[in-house]
């Protein structure tokens, strides 16, 4: 017996190492051409309290972070009690022996993590015992993992004492795997893709993509999910002509990356949902005064404190119209950790394009989560860089309804960015003429951002599956089930969310139904579709987990089933 797909959930209490385990999974089998995802969640507190993390392993392109678990391991009783129900039918359940002994013991692998790894002399070694179970009964070569201890460990600070431990540790736990003869089977051979591969999370991603754009300057205040994107750009962000800061507050962070771009450095921040609500009137600021900035809002549960640790997609209507007044700020939703850093790039290109702040919307489940994808080329990225006034005073920044150069402080002629409202030099004025026009030239340059970058698929069908961000994978999954079982249904997908495709909205007016699948109360999507005269109908979760395939596939057909399909 063999598998295509192995899921593998690492459930105990924050601090046990079940996140570098699961990660270490993953790396190693990407390193070997695998497809691998990864998916945490964990508690809002600084230490302890029940987390789990799993990798979902794959020889095809994985989509959903899969709905049952093939192999659990639990690190104490709680995890043991919470997640065997969500355990597959075939699937084995390794645990601590050490914690606790479960009343049902069948399709159960008992060890002592801490005894067997400290009889190696590293007592640090027991997630690599784990592995070595692991490696056992689901199949694993153990070289595979053999070469990702010598990998992970070569460096000469660890020491030669480091690898071996850990490899006498994956060894006693592949031992400790005959006990009691449990197997899935063996996972099948992987087929390497023909490019170049990374795992990478969607934050370091969004950073990585800000980075290659030309992000000069980088302020942000540390709040979850987004807070690794400020630690990396204080590693990464260095040298000169670049600047990062630890602000004291989100206010603070939307003020300095409006100066910073005013002086003509490319600037980002990073938030979430209470956050963003704190820069909404900077964000207004960048609007009238025509800046281009980046903000990033990596959304959670909420509202207020919320679910800090969860993902959530219900900051859309927020992230579109974020100030109070008139206002429609550009939005950019990814859908995939690729994606993430494309979306980062024509974030960056969207703001220098239309002088103007843009809102790059991504979610925790896509922040956190580690995937395989192709190693970016740097070298074919497209860079749009701001159109600079060069000439003398008496300019005119603001002049007509269309897009004009912008002067840079101490290079070229005076003008003054101005949050009144203001005239074409940009001076406060109360006039209705004066307001109409400005109102106008801000809505006007959206325009610019014009694109018919979307996918779809299957377009003549009349009823059609629409996710957006991270709901992408799911979604995509069943439709592709569902197209195999002869269902006629058409994909469509975006990440640009405001303004969206023209061309594609139009199709969209044709369809009898568009169906939503979104993990928000208010169907805020489908609401922004029907604004454009979509009929589109939300199906929604909101708590604080991505969709299950079986669950959305579910729903779907029920709906399909009610209109005779």
């Amino acid at each position: 017996m063999s598998r295509s797909d192995l899921v593998v959930r690492f459930a105990g209490e924050g601090g046990q190492g079940l996140l570098s385990t699961a990660t270490g999974l993953a790396t190693a089998f990407t390193q070997v051409g695998y497809h691998s995802q990864t998916f945490a969640t964990f508690p809002s507190q600084i230490v302890g309290g029940p987390t789990w993390m799993q990798a979902r392993i794959s020889t095809k392109e994985i989509l959903s972070r899969g709905d049952t678990i093939d192999v659990l391991v639990a690190f104490n009783e709680h995890a043991y009690n919470n997640h065997r129900d969500e355990v597959s039918d075939s699937g084995i359940i390794i645990y601590d022996s050490e914690q606790f002994e479960p009343a049902d013991k069948s399709k159960s692998l008992g060890m002592e993590f801490g005894k067997l790894a400290k009889s190696t002399g590293n007592t640090r070694a027991a997630n690599m015992v784990v592995m070595g179970a692991l490696a056992n009964v689901a199949g694993v070569p153990l070289d595979l993992l053999e070469n990702f201890i010598k990998k992970r460990w070569a460096s000469p600070r660890y020491g030669p004492e480091i690898v071996e431990s850990n490899i006498q540790a994956l060894m006693l736990g592949y031992k400790e795997g005959d006990k009691n003869g449990l197997t899935l089977g063996e996972l099948d051979k992987p087929i390497p893709p023909k490019h170049d591969q990374i795992l990478i999370n969607g934050n370091d991603a969004i950073a990585i993509g800000a980075f290659y754009s030309g992000l000069k300057f980088y302020v942000g205040y540390p709040i979850s999910p987004a807070t690794t994107i400020l630690t990396w750009m204080q590693s990464n962000l260095i040298g000169d002509d670049r600047f990062v800061y630890q602000s004291s507050s989100e206010i603070e962070s939307i003020a300095s990356i409006i100066g910073a771009s005013y002086a003509g450095k490319k600037s980002m921040t990073a938030t979430a949902g209470p956050g963003f609500s704190l820069m909404a009137e900077g964000i207004g600021l960048a609007w009238m005064a025509e800046i281009p900035i980046v903000v990033t809002n990596v959304q959670r549960g909420g509202p207020s404190t919320g679910l800090p640790t969860k993902t959530e997609q219900s900051d859309l209507l927020s992230a579109i119209n974020p100030s109070h007044g008139d206002v429609s700020l550009p939005v950019i939703a990814p859908g995939t950790v690729e994606e993430c850093f494309s979306a980062t790039v024509a974030a960056f290109n969207w703001a220098e394009k239309y002088q103007g702040p843009v809102v790059l919307l991504t979610e925790h489940s896509l922040a956190e989560r580690q995937q395989n994808i192709k190693r970016p080329d740097i070298d074919q990225i497209e860079i749009h860089d701001r159109s600079k006034y060069t000439g003398g005073n008496g300019y005119l920044r603001y002049e007509n309804e269309t897009l004009s150069p912008m002067p840079i402080p101490g290079s070229a002629g005076s003008y003054v960015a101005n949050g009144s409202e203001h005239d074409p030099m940009g001076d406060t004025t109360h006039l209705p003429e004066r307001h109409i026009q400005m109102t106008n030239r801000r809505f006007s340059k959206l325009s610019l951002l014009e694109n018919e970058t979307y996918e779809k698929t299957n377009e003549k069908s009349s009823i059609c599956l629409m996710p957006w961000g991270g709901s992408k994978g799911p979604t995509l999954e069943v439709y592709n089930s569902l197209i195999q079982e002869g269902i006629d249904l058409a994909w469509y997908y975006t990440m640009y969310i405001n303004p969206l495709p023209k061309k594609m909205i139009e199709e969209l007016k044709n369809k009898k139904l568009v169906l939503v699948p979104e993990l928000n109360y208010q169907g805020q999507f489908s609401s922004f579709l029907r604004s454009h005269q979509i009929n589109a109908h939300s199906i929604t979760q909101y708590t604080g987990l991505p969709f299950k395939v079986t669950d959305l596939r579910k729903q779907i057909t029920e709906i399909l089933k009610d209109k005779g399909i």
